[in-house]
């Protein structure tokens, strides 16, 4: 199946477009009228240009408000088109969009409408062009693709057939099970855009939050299969329509969408290797974060077992649990969680999987002898590493023969929590979905001191990899007294209160006020809620009873915290709830321990 991308998914000039569709990967394009229309370049160079970089163009659109018209609507309608046929030609693209309309002259009448779509497809017939019908989800008439099929039946015109798009379709109440009784080559062109569910006027919501598939809710594998039952072996094209897209650097944009189609249709793709859990996270510092970082270590029960044979990068463990800390930083930096490591029961396949959804890895700079450790660049700059279960990679550490002085019962990572920049927070969805083959959790939405922020989970099937990904859903401004990008690593214990009471490193505390909450809104007994305000731990209850108790540090070294955490009876979230409550802590703690 052919790939294809409408250049309206991308920034930048109609060149810049071009560069990053060929240089992702893609077949062909569709041309957006608009980016022609502000193109220095004729449509003739167009052409050419596209065929210098292994282009085709398999669209031109959109041609707007042209059906069920008075007559010399019509004929100022014909005329037009007329014109945009000669651009096709020197642009040597053969099928145009028709949206239905949206004009206050177009009237509901559908014999109308398909007698004069039929006038326009003889037209198109004699240049050698085919109109691909759209029903807008919006139109003042025709909305839904069954209503656009009938009209097109209605013409009964060789060179008039419909374009389904997938927005179009899914957005509205019409069921999409009948397309795949649609006349085989009826289908003359399929767009593919996912979306998240939102209750809001359909316009906006296709204008401003459409997404690549794999990104939102919708069920694009299953509207694919309806259209391949109908026959349907076009180009698969997307048209995403997104505010971040549309300022975003073009070339990863292109990467991302082409990653998307892939694993839309993973044929020839290798399989995602089953994922054991979390081997190890790796955190860059400086002088002033690495000693903050080792005395927090120290008091949350993990001792410094192992000296890189010949990088400045230390290993410190309690029990599964695994901290690297690498002080090979040029200037002086914030901490930051730069590296984790997950196994995996086939570590190659792993990584030719990453090649194939274009985020190829790279080899770790190694000295003769240390483990070959290869990552793949997560879309916010981690590295992400992917290791046996036997813990090779170990074997570059020089024991130093410290444990524990004081064991505080973590067993292992329950989950890392990641702060994604603005711009790449979807892109960051689907890279580990779909890369690392994790499964998509709850997303949620929550009120924070600073603003709203928007959280997406996604986990290994037995959830022993755990990722929590954040971003503030709208660009702070300069009143942004937040800590910028926080990450921070959640360990799991059986007893968070045998836990507590053995730590030495200073716990984030939790207001008075809270805890009369949670005896107010979920009944807790007073003598629990107590116990749980004595360290600072946090509960929160799902609809199964299941039960979360975490807590928290300080922020350290700048930006970087720890959580240990404690589930009971199959609680499957992150506490989302609590998280408002831990970010006003935060920020009272650092206002109060300057």
């Amino acid at each position: 199946m052919r790939r294809s991308i409408a250049t309206v998914c991308m920034s930048g000039t109609l060149d810049d477009k071009l560069a990053a569709a060929a240089a992702a990967g893609f077949d062909g394009i569709e041309l957006f009228e608009n980016d022609l229309v502000v193109s220095p370049l004729s449509p003739a160079a167009v052409r050419a240009r596209c065929a210098d970089l292994g282009l085709s163009i398999d669209l031109y659109q959109p041609f707007r408000d042209f059906e069920a018209v008075p007559a010399e609507q019509l004929r100022a309608n014909l005329e037009r088109a007329a014109r945009k046929f000669d651009v096709m030609a020197e642009l040597g693209v053969d099928t145009v969009l028709v949206c239905s309309s949206v004009s206050p002259a177009a009237v509901d009448d559908d014999a109308l409408a398909a007698a004069q779509l039929g006038e326009l497809a003889d037209a198109a017939a004699a240049r050698g062009i085919r109109i691909a019908y759209e029903a807008l989800a919006w139109g003042r008439h025709v909305s839904t693709w069954d209503h656009s099929w009938r009209i097109v039946q209605r013409a009964g015109h060789p060179a008039l057939g419909l374009c389904l798009d997938s927005f179009h379709v899914l957005s509205r109440s019409v069921p999409p099970d009948g397309i795949a009784a649609i006349t085989p080559g009826k289908i003359f062109f399929v767009q593919l855009a996912d979306a998240p569910e939102l209750r809001m006027d359909v316009l906006q919501w296709s204008r401003h939050h459409r997404l690549f598939p794999g990104q939102g809710d919708f069920d694009l594998p299953g509207f694919v299969a309806l259209t391949r039952a109908a026959g349907y072996d076009g180009p698969l094209s997307l048209e995403v329509f997104n505010d971040v897209f549309r300022q975003s650097d073009p070339s990863r944009t292109a990467v991302d969408a082409m990653r998307s189609l892939i694993a839309l249709e993973p044929a020839g793709l290798p399989t995602a290797p089953t994922l054991g859990r979390h081997a190890f996270t790796e955190f860059t510092v400086d002088g002033q974060s690495g000693p903050e970082l080792r005395t927090a270590l120290r008091g949350l029960g993990f001792a410094h077992t192992g000296q890189h044979r010949t990088k400045p990068v230390e290993l410190w463990e309690q029990n599964a649990c695994r901290i690297v800390l690498n002080s090979a930083v040029i200037r002086p930096q914030a901490a930051l969680l730069s590296a984790f490591a997950v196994t995996s029961d086939d570590p190659a396949r792993s990584l030719a999987r990453a090649s194939a959804l274009r985020a190829p890895a790279h080899p770790n700079v190694r000295e003769p002898g240390e483990a070959a450790l290869s990552a793949i660049t997560a879309p916010d700059g981690t590295s992400v590493f992917v290791t046996r279960d036997d813990d090779d990679w170990r074997s570059d550490f020089l024991a130093t023969g410290a444990v524990p002085q004081v064991t505080a019962g973590l067993t292992g990572t329950d989950h890392l929590g990641l702060t994604q920049p603005f711009d790449h927070f979807d892109e960051a969805g689907l890279f580990y979905r779909s890369v690392l083959g994790l499964t998509a959790l709850a997303t949620e939405e929550f009120a924070a001191p600073y603003g709203l922020m928007r959280s997406r989970a996604v986990a290994s099937g037995d959830r022993g990899v755990r990722l929590a990904l954040t971003v503030s859903v709208l660009r702070r401004g300069e009143w942004a007294p937040a800590v910028a990008d926080p990450q921070h690593v959640a360990f799991g214990t059986a007893d968070i209160f045998a836990t507590a009471a053995a730590l030495t490193v200073p716990t984030l505390p939790v207001p008075d006020n809270y805890y009369a909450d949670l005896i107010a809104r979920l009944g807790l007994p007073e003598e629990f809620a107590a116990r749980l305000s004595r360290y600072g731990i946090l509960y929160d209850r799902d609809a199964a009873g299941g039960e979360l108790l975490h807590l928290y540090t300080p922020v350290l070294g700048g930006r970087v915290f720890f959580e240990l955490v404690e589930r009971r009876g199959g609680y499957d979230r992150f506490g989302e709830p609590n998280a408002p409550v831990r970010m006003a802590a935060h920020r009272h703690r650092r206002l109060t321990h300057r």
